[in-house]
């Protein structure tokens, strides 16, 4: 009786830790709650960071926040970065540095043009950036920058990719990285999604939001009026101090790039007390928990396969732990009872 009721124990055991097993494995087809984004109202719209019409005059006296140059022209309706010519570049950029620590950024663009299939380009770049009306071959803006930028890459340069393009990406660099066109910056990408953003009929908008180290990129462009989410990463260091600004190029293909507006907005975020101490404007732009760039291999979905560890990652890790110890002592009771009962038949 005694080894019976030690089977049926071993059993109900053994059903208790295979049924918490199928409960982790239900739990794992949960996903992780993206960033909650602004509803957009003004009551933390920083104007001095901020481009709406009208425009009154942008880089004038009449309109002294914003500059621009290049082929940039403004419009009573839109800021044009390109006309749809090649060889075109341009940009705008914010004359006050952010000095904010948690911010969300409201992009609303719209890029077109008679070009087909894959017959247009380059692309258009968000940036965030101690360097400002630096023309250069980023998407119309210099290299070897410090600080962040998100791409609205129009054009694969890289035959190889598996990516549908349009593709927007993120880039965090201290100075040291350069982005390399021919392979659509692959190697320098943090992560990064495709988005049908390009001849669309309806408005097209892009949020950025970074708050406590957590970097989220969203996008509204199917005209349904929602957040979908495209980027989300932690461990992303930016200082304070940096310029806002918006930049787009052409070459042999090229696109109408426009900038409608451009709205930040405050972030209300407790930190914590020792945040005090830090000097913001010191801090180096980074990301932790990367692999090196120079082993970041074409992935379809845009990130990085050891990235950060954090949302899902976190959890099927903690699952592959846990289900390694089960299938352990399930296996370790099996052995000690079968020891049993064959140190039971030597008496």
């Amino acid at each position: 009786r005694r080894k019976g009721r030690r089977k049926r124990s071993m059993a109900a055991g053994a059903g208790g830790l295979v049924a918490a097993a199928a409960l982790l494995l239900a739990l794992a087809g949960l996903r992780p709650v993206p960033a909650e984004l602004t509803d957009g109202n003004s009551e933390h719209l920083k104007r001095e960071h901020s481009l709406m019409k009208p425009y009154q005059g942008a880089g004038s006296a009449a309109m002294p926040l914003w500059d621009f140059q290049g082929s940039t022209m403004v419009t009573s309706q839109y800021v044009r970065l390109t006309p749809d010519e090649r060889s075109r570049e341009g940009s705008i950029w914010n004359r006050v540095p952010c000095f904010l620590k948690d911010w969300e950024l409201h992009v609303h663009f719209k890029i077109h043009g008679a070009g087909k299939k894959n017959l247009h380009g380059d692309g258009l770049a968000l940036w965030y950036t101690q360097e400002r009306l630096t023309p250069g071959p980023v998407f119309g803006s210099k290299d070897n920058f410090h600080g962040l930028a998100i791409f609205l890459d129009t054009y694969p340069n890289d035959e190889a990719t598996e990516r549908v393009f349009p593709y927007i990406s993120a880039m965090v660099n201290n100075g040291s990285l350069t982005y390399d066109h021919s392979k659509d910056g692959r190697w320098t990408e943090l992560a990064g999604c495709s988005a049908d953003l390009r001849n669309q009929n309806h408005d097209t908008f892009l949020a950025v939001r970074y708050s406590r180290g957590r970097l989220t990129v969203m996008t509204d462009v199917e005209d349904k009026n929602e957040w979908k989410n495209c980027i989300d990463i932690a461990g992303v260091q930016l200082p304070t101090g940096y310029f806002f600004g918006a930049s787009a190029g052409t070459g042999d293909l090229s696109d109408n790039h426009d900038i409608i507006s451009m709205k930040l907005f405050q972030l209300m975020v407790e930190h914590p007390v020792e945040d005090e101490t830090v000097d913001w404007t010191k801090i180096e732009p980074s990301v932790s928990l990367l692999k090196s760039p120079k082993d970041n291999v074409d992935d379809p979905t845009g990130n990085f396969r050891s990235g950060p560890l954090t949302g899902w990652k976190v959890f099927l890790l903690l699952l592959c732990a846990l289900l390694g110890i089960i299938v352990c002592a399930v296996v370790g009771a099996v052995v000690f009872q079968k020891r049993q009962e064959r140190n039971k038949r030597f008496y």
